[in-house]
């Protein structure tokens, strides 16, 4: 009789759970998974390489294109490692805004993972729920920047441009009539802020929406419930960060124990599980979509009190206003060496990190005086955590295996940079 082998089998890059392009080769023993043996590379763009052929300014929109799901956080890394080199100040209105539109990219970030994660685990409908909010969101976006998704907003010293003072509206078309286009922009008649108020005071009942749909949904827990346990002690071993670390029951969060910005000025709770398992990630994420409205509640108010500059008035490294540089030969000077050459930063080297969606993203940022940086690594959170994609599967069924990268929240843009 013959012996009875396991098998491997080819799991992505083009399957619809593999959040990218992951070739997972799976040695499986009947549905069992022994092995999971996770190959990257397939979408390697060289982010880091190409950083160091720009200059410092013009590499802010690469950074949009690693985590392409958490565009501004990723950009405030990179602006932040710049300015600590440069030790320049960033004007308080400026931290503000960068903390709300920070907490504004963690909700955009949880509502695809929990869309897409319910759709890996065979519900449909969690799906076009958080897009309905993710609209309002992405207009946010589109209002400062003028880009839906790829913003580069932040600018070292502070950010592109102050917030606007009315909102897009829509119009009516062939296929929205007039009563619909007036509900459409009920809360476009002010400012971007005013918008995000309304958008803060109608968020926690969609979150009661999630969870009627999922947290007692019997279906959903037999799914997640006991599946890719992950100890605390194995969960730092293997360099976990953000849900997936806290979701184990470690209370780390870089807005508490390092903080930057003005989150040490906000009030704000950091959610921790119990078991480690992908039940309790799903809830730690849930329960920190409360809390980050919470924080853009506490910046919206700031914000209408306090005007002020929103990016340093040091012109060697950020434009003078238009007016001024039209008016004035120096600023003229000022802005024509800033956009052909760039600035340049001192010599030295430094690490800037962000408690991003997904866990700790870290630029370290290597400068020999130039106008571009000599050398660019970044720490993606997603790396360290698609390591733990093998260990975290072991033993269990093939179908979930497509849990366990649900709940690792992987986006391929900055696994293979």
């Amino acid at each position: 009789m013959a012996d009875i082998k396991n098998y491997t089998l080819n799991f992505g890059p083009q399957h619809p759970a593999a959040h990218g392009v992951l070739r997972l080769v799976l040695e499986l023993d009947g549905e069992v998974v022994q092995r999971a043996d996770p190959h990257i590379g397939l979408l390697h763009r060289g982010t880091e390489k190409l950083a160091e052929t720009r200059t410092f300014l013009q590499s802010v929109p690469y950074m949009d294109r690693l985590d392409y799901v958490s565009m501004m956080c990723n950009e405030h890394a990179y602006v932040m490692a710049i300015e600590k080199l440069l030790g320049i100040e960033v004007p308080l209105r400026a931290q503000y805004i960068r903390v709300m539109f920070d907490e504004i990219t963690r909700i955009l970030n949880h509502l695809l993972w929990i869309g897409a994660h319910g759709l890996d685990v065979g519900a449909m409908a969690v799906l076009l729920y958080a897009f309905r909010e993710r609209e309002d969101l992405m207009d946010c976006y589109e209002a400062v920047s003028g880009a839906r998704m790829h913003a580069a907003y932040y600018r070292p010293g502070g950010v592109y441009r102050d917030l606007p003072d009315q909102m897009p509206q829509h119009r009516v078309s062939s296929i929205r009539s007039d009563a619909v286009t007036r509900e459409l922009n009920r809360d476009r008649q002010g400012s971007l802020l005013d918008f995000v108020e309304a958008f803060t005071n109608r968020f926690p009942g969609y979150v009661d929406e999630y969870e009627t749909l999922l947290t007692d949904n019997r279906i959903w827990k037999q799914r997640l419930v006991g599946v890719g346990v992950v100890s605390p002690e194995r969960a730092k071993a293997m360099g976990f960060t953000g849900a997936m670390l806290r979701g184990s029951g470690v209370a780390w969060d870089l807005r508490k124990t390092q903080p930057y910005e003005v989150y040490d000025l906000l009030d704000f709770d950091i959610p921790v599980g119990k078991n480690g398992d992908c039940y309790d990630r799903y809830l730690v994420r849930v329960a920190e979509m409360r809390q980050s409205n919470r924080i853009i509640r506490q910046c919206v108010e700031w914000l209408r009190n306090n005007p002020g500059p929103v990016i340093s008035d040091n012109h060697k490294v950020a434009p003078p206003s238009r007016v001024d540089m039209k008016s004035n030969m120096e600023e003229l000077i000022h802005h024509f060496k800033l956009f052909t050459e760039g600035f340049h930063v001192p010599p030295g080297e430094c690490y800037a990190a962000v408690e991003h969606p997904k866990g700790e993203f870290g630029i370290y940022l290597v400068s020999d005086g130039a106008n571009k940086p000599y050398r660019l690594k970044i720490r993606a959170p997603g790396f360290a955590h698609l390591q733990g994609l093998d260990e975290m599967s072991r033993g269990h069924m093939i179908a979930d295996v497509v849990t366990i990268i649900g709940t690792q929240d992987i986006v391929f843009g900055e696994i293979d940079r």
